[in-house]
């Protein structure tokens, strides 16, 4: 009995010591270029996300505002390009009359004065709103930014693809289900002179109009959430073996900041094996309790991130967020980086 545990024991010591080489980092090459940074909606404004829904009024739970930019807007998403965002995440919503508006809620009572779903207003009637009414940081005793820079600042998709400069992605989120919206979206982007996949730009949201603008433009990135799930359940499950499962082979991996240590060979063998694969990874904020897992909102989230990582990184809050990581980019004024400074500060002591 005890030769036989020892074999055991032996045979449990070699594949040990083979399963770490095969996932050793140290072992990887070293991947090339830097992280990329997400900036979703362009900036926003910052709220609480503790029991946030798909159908909570974020706009009446903002943090006091520090700047006055708004989320999914010309001026937001020009400005945040400009100081080194690589890509910009909006959300596209079908009008009326075939425009395509970029705005995220499905109805226009919680941040506008307008009211209805957003896809029952033409273009013309939604140019007229103010989008910033509805945000309050007090429970509705004050709207400060209402009757400010959101007054008819609604863009069409076109507007703000004509505002960026070049070199800077857009990630289109799908709000619907419909997959008829992704030949919507398609019309416009010709419309604009836009080649996606020559523009680095992405595609997600439903799995049913991620299909469908995949077939349109199979050379661009796309992917749903419940794919990326996919690819990250098999990887924890199977990439042990040093196997990349077939939901990751093109496909899109998301990484929690607090998750990282469950990913096999993360950083740099985890990379080497989706890059030859052609798969994406996204490293998104902290994973807790009941709030979304959405983007980093401190500077110092950036630490938690190996020096290695070439890839996304999803941010909120991108007006600190984008300058703590490329401060020679930085444009805002010496009042607007202390006002900056003070919110984090703000944050930090709730947290």
């Amino acid at each position: 009995m005890s030769k036989w545990l020892k074999r055991i024991a032996m045979l449990l010591a070699v594949a040990f010591l083979v399963f770490t080489v095969i996932n050793a980092s140290w072992l990887a090459p070293e991947p090339k270029g830097g992280p990329r940074l997400i900036a979703h909606r362009g900036i926003a404004q910052e709220f609480d996300r503790a029991g946030v829904g798909r159908d909570t009024c974020t706009a009446t739970r903002i943090e006091p505002p520090y700047h006055d930019h708004l989320e999914n807007t010309v001026r937001g998403a020009r400005q945040i390009a400009l100081m080194n965002a690589h890509m910009i995440e909006v959300d596209i919503a079908p009008t009326a009359d075939g425009r395509i508006a970029v705005f995220h809620d499905w109805t226009l009572d919680c941040r506008t004065d307008g009211t209805g779903p957003v896809r029952g207003k033409t273009m013309a009637e939604l140019k007229k709103l103010d989008i910033g009414y509805g945000y309050t940081a007090d429970g509705g005793e004050t709207y400060p930014l209402r009757g400010g820079p959101g007054m008819g600042a609604m863009p069409e998709l076109k507007e703000l693809l004509a505002a960026l400069p070049e070199r800077t992605g857009v990630m289109y989120n799908f709000k619907s289900g419909d997959a008829r919206e992704a030949e919507l979206l398609a019309r416009a982007l010709r419309e604009a002179g836009r080649d996606p996949a020559a523009a680095g730009d992405a595609f997600y949201g439903h799995p049913d109009p991620v299909a469908a603008i995949a077939e349109i433009y199979p050379e661009a990135w796309s992917w749903s959430v419940e794919g990326a799930r996919d690819c990250t359940t098999d990887y924890l499950l199977l990439g042990w073996s040093g196997y990349l499962p077939d939901s990751c082979r093109g496909g899109t991996m998301v990484i929690p900041l607090n998750r990282q240590w469950l990913f096999w060979g993360w950083p740099n063998r985890l990379i080497a094996r989706m890059e030859a694969h052609g798969g994406r990874i996204v490293v998104t904020g902290p994973l807790e309790g009941d709030r979304p897992n959405t983007g980093l909102t401190l500077p110092e989230q950036y630490g938690e991130i190996p020096d290695s990582y070439n890839g996304h990184i999803w941010i909120d809050d991108s007006w600190n967020m984008v300058p703590a990581l490329f401060p020679s980019r930085e444009r805002r004024s010496v009042e607007e980086q202390i006002a900056g400074q003070e919110a984090l500060e703000a944050r930090r002591a709730r947290q």
